[in-house]
């Protein structure tokens, strides 16, 4: 009998095209469910964490030290209790601002949609992509909607160059420089020189336009949203049909847009930073 088929026999019984995960992604998975076991208790020993984990307690010291050279996990050398560590934290408080913006935002999107008559949005940047976590829909028959969870092109969305307009060209061009800019309409500034052309009259000026540069027949009118540091972290739009929003009213909502989002910094916390127009406080 051929020899190299004797270790098949040992897989009878599986389905067509099952295979084991990854020797990476397994690893993995027991760091995060490690990871979940710290955060639920105030403190806990290795033997005990191994013991709910399922695993060999050298397996486990050796996933928790790994976790430890990240900052996820630390250990407290007297007691030898294992707890969450600070780069944890800072990511679940990132979490918890993002959720705070959310929450505030509400009365502020109502406001504008009802001032507008048009939906209201706030977005965060996350990646270079502009993130939509929040809306407030029209009541009209034809109106905007952005699914919450949805990504966007930042140079083809008025909020994401609401932000990009208010970070250093610098910042700019590490986030973007690399990027082919997708062209979506005849509109779409798919080109470097075109898009820091707009970004500069966006600074002067306070907000921005998306002139039916990702889809023909719609608008955008946005301003940047900052937070403590006087970063720019996210932004808030009205955005309608074009037929609703001729240039002559683009004028008229952009400040109040604008009004919007600077209340909407103050109320989360932040502040805009010099050189980005007239200061709040």
């Amino acid at each position: 009998m051929d020899q190299t088929a004797e270790p098949h026999r040992a897989r009878r019984g599986r389905k067509p095209g099952e295979h084991a995960a990854p020797a990476s992604v397994q690893v993995l998975d027991r760091a995060l469910n490690m990871l979940a076991i710290v955060s639920s208790r105030d403190g806990a020993l290795l033997t005990d964490i191994a013991e709910a984990a399922g695993m060999a307690p050298s397996t486990t010291h050796r996933l928790l030290t790994s976790l430890a050279s990240h900052g996820m996990v630390a250990a407290d050398p007297e007691t030898g209790q294992w707890t969450i560590g600070v780069k944890a934290f800072e990511i679940g408080n990132g979490f918890l601002r993002q959720r705070k913006l959310g929450a505030i935002s509400r009365p502020f999107l109502t406001a504008l949609m009802q001032e507008s008559g048009e939906t209201a949005n706030l977005a965060i940047e996350d990646g270079g992509d502009v993130v939509f976590v929040s809306q407030i829909e029209s009541h009209a028959p034809m109106r905007a909607f952005f699914r919450p969870g949805r990504r966007g092109p930042m140079h083809a969305s008025g909020i994401g160059k609401a932000i990009l307009a208010a970070r250093p060209d610098c910042e700019v061009r590490s986030l973007l420089g690399h990027r082919k800019l997708e062209r979506f309409t005849e509109k779409t500034l798919d080109t470097q020189p075109a898009l820091h052309a707009d970004l500069e009259a966006i600074r002067a000026r306070g907000w921005s336009l998306d002139d039916e540069e990702h889809t023909v027949g719609m608008r955008c009118i946005a301003a940047p949203i900052f937070n403590e540091y006087g970063e720019a972290i996210a932004g808030l739009s009205v955005s309608g049909p074009a037929v609703r929003l001729p240039y002559e009213r683009i004028g008229e909502l952009a400040p109040k847009v604008r009004e919007a989002a600077d209340a909407l910094t103050i109320a989360s916390g932040g502040r805009r930073p010099e050189g980005t127009g007239q200061e709040i406080s």
